[in-house]
């Protein structure tokens, strides 16, 4: 029996824009399981991000209820909604977010000062992590000594290393060129073959063919949800040459 890791009832997000009324998300509702892959989809405004940050506990609920591991986190406060991201939830963004005065290792050991680990503890995990996906021999490089792949690859690492159940992936091959975009699904690939929940959320078709599930968005409605047929699988990336 699949393990339900993600449930929306009825979730609605409106914002007030002067005297207009935007509902970025309209009673969806939804599960999601652990260990799938899922390709978030749609057009600008289609709601895609408001729902991707209403998952990520960045955001919360005009209406509805949101359960995550089946505690609902749709009334937690800020301290709280900090704590679930922390510990339950790994980032990947389209501009990578990395500090640019310092290393990768460090850039990666970042979370885990915000949950209290002592430092031998959390250079190790994150010497690990970096290992994980082919960065080990570039832990003292900072971000703009690092191509474009190995930058995402170092915030890969930084979304993994608290060893999160479920990684929420932004555009993450959005500033990628095609072979290095191929390299990163790749990545994610076997991060998902390791136990992840993956959402990926995006808007080229290429990146969701990925994805086993692919919900697309339109007007802060789901439009359609269904099971990927196509799977594009790519070679892992322990295969694929570091970058010069």
């Amino acid at each position: 029996m699949k393990e339900e890791i993600i449930r929306f009832e009825n979730i609605s997000r409106f914002y007030q824009v002067g005297t207009v009324t935007v509902k970025a998300l309209e009673d969806v509702s939804i599960s999601i399981y652990r260990n799938e892959f899922v390709a978030l989809m749609g057009p600008s405004g289609s709601g895609k991000s408001t729902m991707m940050n209403v998952l990520g506990c960045l955001d919360t609920a005009t209406a509805g209820k949101y359960f995550l591991n089946g505690i609902d986190v749709s009334k937690r406060s800020d301290n709280e909604l900090a704590d679930i991201r922390n510990k339950e939830i790994g980032f990947i963004f389209q501009t990578f977010n990395l500090l640019p005065r310092s290393s990768a290792l460090e850039n990666v050991m970042l979370p885990l000062i915000y949950a209290g680990m002592s430092k031998n503890d959390r250079s190790k995990q994150a010497e690990e992590t970096l290992g994980q996906v082919q960065l080990a021999d570039r832990m003292t490089h900072k971000p703009n000594e690092l191509s474009g792949g190995q930058r995402q690859r170092v915030a890969i690492a930084r979304a993994l290393v608290n060893k999160p159940s479920i990684v929420l992936a932004d555009e993450p091959t959005g500033n990628l060129d095609s072979k290095t975009s191929v390299e990163i699904m790749g990545l994610l690939e076997e991060i998902h073959e390791r136990g992840n929940t993956i959402i990926v959320v995006t808007h080229e078709e290429d990146i969701a063919l990925h994805a086993h599930r692919i919900i697309r968005m339109m007007d802060g409605k789901i439009a359609s949800d269904i099971v990927n047929p196509n799977i594009q699988r790519v070679k892992p990336i322990a295969t694929v040459e570091n970058e010069s």
